[in-house]
Order: C-alpha cells, then structure tokens, then sequence
C-alpha cells in the first residue's frame, strides 16, 4: 500500500482565526483559536498555548505553509518562533469576516466606553460620568477602536481625544498607603506629599512614617519607585482604593 506523501512544511488547521503581519517585504501568519486573540491582546488570557493553535510562523495559514527559518531571521532578526508569534499576535492584523469584525470591534469600544467612565470622573463634581455620556462623547468626537490594539492603549488614546475635544475629565484619584521606615522618613516626607494632589493621613509610629494619599493614577510609579530607593526596599506602597467620590467635601 502507498503512502501519501506530504511536504515537511505544510500544516494543515482548520476553524481558525488567522493574524497577519507584513514585515520586510513578506507576508507572515499565525493560527490562532477564535475569540482568543482580543482576549490575550486585553490581558484577560495570559497563557499563549491557549491562544496559539501551532507555535508554527506560516507563510499562508490556509495552504499549511509554514515559513522558512531564514526567512523569520531575515525579517524578524531571530528564528524562536513562539517569540515571532508573540509579535505578530502584538501588531499584527486580525483576519475575519466583517460580521465577525463588527462584532469585535463593537465588544471592544464597549469595553474602551467601561474602562473610561471607570478612570474618570467629572473634575466639577469629582463623580464618574454614566458609561452613556463617555459613549455618546466619542462618538461625537469619531473614535474608532483598531483590533490590533489592547483596550488599555486604547483606553489612554479615547481620555486623550476626548480632552482635546474640550470635554471636561479628570483622572480618578488613587488613594495609597505609604509606609516607610527609618531616618530617612522625614526627608523624603516631602517630596512624596508633592506627588500627592491631597494627604489624607499622617501618622508617626516610632521612626515609621505612614501617610495615606490621594494621588493621579500617572503618579504611582514614581511614588513606589522613590519610596523603594530613599528606603531600600524596607518601605511600602499600598493601593487602598482606585477610585473616589467625594461629597460636601468628605471622602468616602
């Protein structure tokens, strides 16, 4: 009996969503298993086995051509191809139906509309808008969502449009904890209450200082970074709350 002979490079899948990515003048592919891409592009998927239905770079998905190891050096300057994947799965273009695409993208401005009324608030009243307004004010404003990015780029793009168009938005303050040790408390006490847009507590226990801030969420980094250095690595930085209301001046 026979065999049937079939080339080295070809693999052949079916029932997938196909992400493309066009680098040094050659088109490369990727299989994938459908609905897991937005999600490992949102962070919601974290294992690449779960998105990946072959760690195999194609040069066409439907024929099985699995591209050549010089070809992936040449393009992509190295040959691990679960890193290629990774890359194009980053920047690369989502291949699916425009019923299919409809429904991504309208999944993913809802889910750009949710994130930005949970950021934000209105910097009057200091309360978060309705999902509503923040949908109906992007859309006056032409915002389009793009599939090859994550909604938290996405996200930090829609809160910089809509400033540009005058609407009226702030960041929802951070309320942190910061614990911090040593002789060098007092000293740095200082430069983190001029990170801070409010200090809400201030207490000393021995030589520990603990304050509880309220802080811009773009603060955070550089609060956690100058209480690691100036206590070498002995201080903390809690996150209590991520967002705020604020009536007849109390916080809740």
């Amino acid at each position: 009996m026979s065999k049937i002979f079939t080339p080295t490079n070809q693999i052949r899948l079916t029932n997938v969503a196909i992400v493309r990515l066009k680098k040094g003048g050659k088109r490369f592919e990727i299989a994938c298993y459908k609905n897991k891409v937005l999600s490992w592009r949102s962070n919601v998927e974290k294992d690449i086995d779960e998105v990946l239905q072959t760690h195999t770079v194609f040069t066409n998905v439907s024929k099985g051509q699995a591209a050549k190891k010089d070809e992936l050096v040449k393009a992509f300057g190295k040959s691990d191809e679960t890193e290629i994947c990774k890359e194009i799965l980053s920047k690369g273009e989502l291949q699916i139906s425009d019923k299919e695409r409809q429904s991504a993208m309208d999944t993913q401005f809802n889910s750009v509309v949710n994130s930005v009324a949970a950021l934000c608030v209105n910097p009057e009243t200091r309360r978060p808008y309705p999902s509503t307004i923040i949908e109906k004010s992007l859309k006056d404003a032409h915002f389009s969502v793009k599939l090859n990015k994550n909604t938290k780029q996405q996200t930090l793009e829609a809160i910089k449009l809509l400033k540009e168009q005058e609407f009226p938005l702030d960041r929802s303050r951070m309320k942190v904890k910061v614990t911090f040790p040593g002789k060098d408390a007092a000293k740095s006490k200082e430069a983190l209450v001029k990170l801070a847009t409010h200090v809400e507590n201030e207490e000393w226990e021995d030589s520990t200082l603990n304050l509880v801030l309220l802080i811009d969420p773009g603060n955070y980094r550089n609060i956690d970074e100058l209480v690691r250095t100036a206590s070498k690595g002995k201080g903390l930085v809690e996150l209590l709350e991520l967002k705020e209301v604020v009536e007849s001046e109390e916080i809740f």
